[in-house]
């Protein structure tokens, strides 16, 4: 059966769907479920009725239901679907005709009354059952093929293409190749050296990252006979780190390369993954390998980010176990970390504070200074939510010094500058002038990219009393970023400045904002989202709203991904999505992030 409907032709023998002609993309289950709509037009169908009739004897979440009514309205129009309040959905649009044609690939019954699945006419025909037991052969063919290519394999053509930068130690003065095998094809980048890429990474990666698009760099040192990797691994997507031990530099260097070897690692680097997708590939990784604590402790921090906290402290106490077991006192300290994150996100602060401590101890048995610079950096944050400042000073100015010691520029400019907003939440006026001077001269001193520069100004603007007394700094903050127009800070300043225009009614600045944007990611999107809220555009809106959540998702951005449901949830331009982001935010808002949207989330009844 051919259907037309305004500008749209669905033809539901093939599930093809065009638009003027022109094919559009859709997937075989959307596809379906608007065959079904359109087949019973008169028909209110319940989540139960299509996950019935669409996906018969599969188990999925009626998310699969709401994801697929939405993507079907951001193709045909919002108005394409109207939700009727906890009964379900049908079918609005008129339509101009009906073709009748012979049905062969979507599977829903049209010559009978409709009933559930267990009700459905069965199949008889012997040539049905053929194209069945084809499928199945194909699908199985095709499985295998795409089970095969996560595999590392050992033929020319899918070698593992790694450039690095040569391993050296803590000062640099000694450096260390990577040797080709079989499974992996090292290309040295001698141009650059880790620590200068430390802290010019948001401007260097993206201008290799087309011939280079893997990139690994690290430090290796020796403590009491012992060899230690801290490694990083950068890539299109995402960058995967971790810390090694053995018994020689060859024996940490060989550990390296065998964990490098593991299918996830590729996977997360070279692909968008939700965090439910990249907690679901770990979750299989470590069943396949686990002893390989690099893997436990990126499960574990996934968890964390997810707001899966009870789950995440599973992991995390698994982690300290299997570490103890195999005598690696740096994974045993990664452990307490994150039982200490998980902890201080519980507000459970003085037991966090005892795993700190336990952990501080751990990376000092191994000298492991950056470990115990991070360790003290979240001690700050257990003092400020107790509101002593003496020893939030005293514990991020441990952090800054042991971050110098270790030639760490990162975390010592991430520490002070920190301590600088600190002491300016504690009114400490002197200390927050002063700590953020000296930010600003060990830039100086330390020739580091001009980008980062971009943070003075950025926290003078979080010092400014007004919205009007911020926008100079923040613009400032854009100049000096304007390079790496992704760097944290700048796409912090563009949001506050956007917000701030809208309010002032400056449609033609906030337009500016965005004119030269060309990065397709989820925090630029929501710029565009908020501009076209503000000109009334509603189909720009709803274009760039799903755009928005959907990179969010991708990006494991939570919180993002929760502002904007929670901003479409207040739309009247997309109140037939209502119920699937509603849905979203009660499964996934956090304690801390409902406390901050409190009269937003009452204001909707959420």
């Amino acid at each position: 059966m051919r259907y037309k409907f305004n500008n749209f032709e669905f033809d539901s023998t093939s599930c093809v769907l065009k638009k003027n002609g022109d094919d559009l993309a859709i997937r075989h289950n959307e596809a379906k479920v608007l065959k079904l709509l359109l087949e019973h037009s008169n028909h209110v169908f319940s989540k139960e009725d299509i996950l019935s009739h669409v996906w018969k004897n599969k188990v999925v979440s009626e998310q699969a239901v709401f994801q697929s009514i939405s993507n079907l309205r951001r193709l045909l129009g919002n108005h394409a679907i109207k939700t009727f309040s906890k009964r379900g959905y049908q079918w609005q649009l008129q339509i101009d005709s009906k073709h009748s044609d012979v049905e062969a690939h979507c599977n829903i019954s049209q010559n009978k009354p409709l009933q559930h699945e267990n009700t459905l006419s069965k199949p008889k025909s012997r040539n049905h059952w053929i194209t069945i037991a084809l499928s199945g052969i194909a699908l199985l063919v095709f499985t295998i093929i795409n089970n095969n290519t996560d595999q590392p394999q050992t033929d020319e053509s899918s070698v593992i293409n790694i450039s690095y930068i040569a391993i050296s130690n803590q000062r640099g003065t000694e450096t260390f190749k990577l040797n080709d095998t079989e499974l992996f094809s090292f290309t040295e980048l001698p141009q650059l050296n880790t620590a200068h890429f430390q802290v010019s990474a948001e401007f260097e990666y993206p201008l290799l990252a087309k011939e280079h698009p893997l990139i690994l760099s690290g430090t290796i040192r020796t403590h009491h006979n012992l060899t230690y990797i801290d490694f990083i691994l950068k890539g299109p997507f995402a960058d995967w780190q971790g810390q090694l031990s053995g018994v020689s530099q060859q024996a940490a260097l060989n550990q390296l390369q065998q964990h490098l070897q593991q299918p996830v690692i590729l996977k997360l680097l070279n692909k968008a993954q939700t965090l439910e997708l990249k907690q679901a590939n770990l979750s299989i990784a470590h069943q396949q390998a686990p002893h390989d604590l690099i893997i436990l402790g990126h499960l574990a921090n996934t968890y964390i980010m997810m707001g899966e906290l009870d789950k995440a402290m599973v992991m995390a106490n698994k982690l300290e176990k299997i570490a103890i077991s195999q005598n690696k006192t740096h994974h045993v300290g990664n452990a307490l970390l994150f039982q200490s994150e998980v902890l201080i996100r519980k507000e459970l602060f003085d037991l966090s504070k005892y795993k700190l401590s336990n952990a501080i101890k751990q990376f000092q048995s191994i000298n492991d200074l950056h470990r115990q610079a991070d360790a003290w950096f979240t001690q700050s944050w257990i003092d400020h939510n107790q509101d002593n400042y003496q020893a939030i000073k005293q514990s991020l100015l441990n952090s800054v010094q042991l971050a110098f010691d270790a030639q760490d520029k990162r975390r010592e400019l991430s520490a002070l500058t920190y301590l600088s907003v600190l002491a300016h939440k504690h009114q400490q006026e002197d200390d927050k002038y002063l700590y953020l001077q000296q930010a600003e001269n060990k830039m100086k001193a330390y020739q580091i990219p001009n980008y980062h520069f971009a943070i003075v100004p950025y926290h003078y603007a979080i010092f400014a009393k007004s919205l009007q007394d911020k926008e100079p700094h923040l613009k400032q903050v854009l100049e000096l970023a304007t390079l790496t127009p992704d760097f944290w800070a700048a796409q912090s300043s563009r949001q506050q400045l956007m917000e701030y225009y809208i309010n002032q009614n400056n449609l033609a600045e906030a337009q500016n904002l965005i004119n030269d944007i060309t990065t397709d990611n989820a925090k630029n999107s929501y710029l565009k989202t908020l501009l076209a809220q503000a000109l009334k555009n509603d189909d720009a809106f709803t274009t760039h709203a799903q755009r928005t959540f959907e990179q969010a998702e991708l990006a494991g951005d939570l919180y993002l991904s929760l502002d904007m449901a929670l901003l479409i949830c207040s739309s009247q331009s997309m109140q037939d999505n209502y119920d699937f982001y509603s849905q979203y935010i009660d499964k996934k808002g956090t304690d801390y992030w409902r406390r901050n949207n409190e009269k937003k989330l009452l204001a909707l009844n959420l």
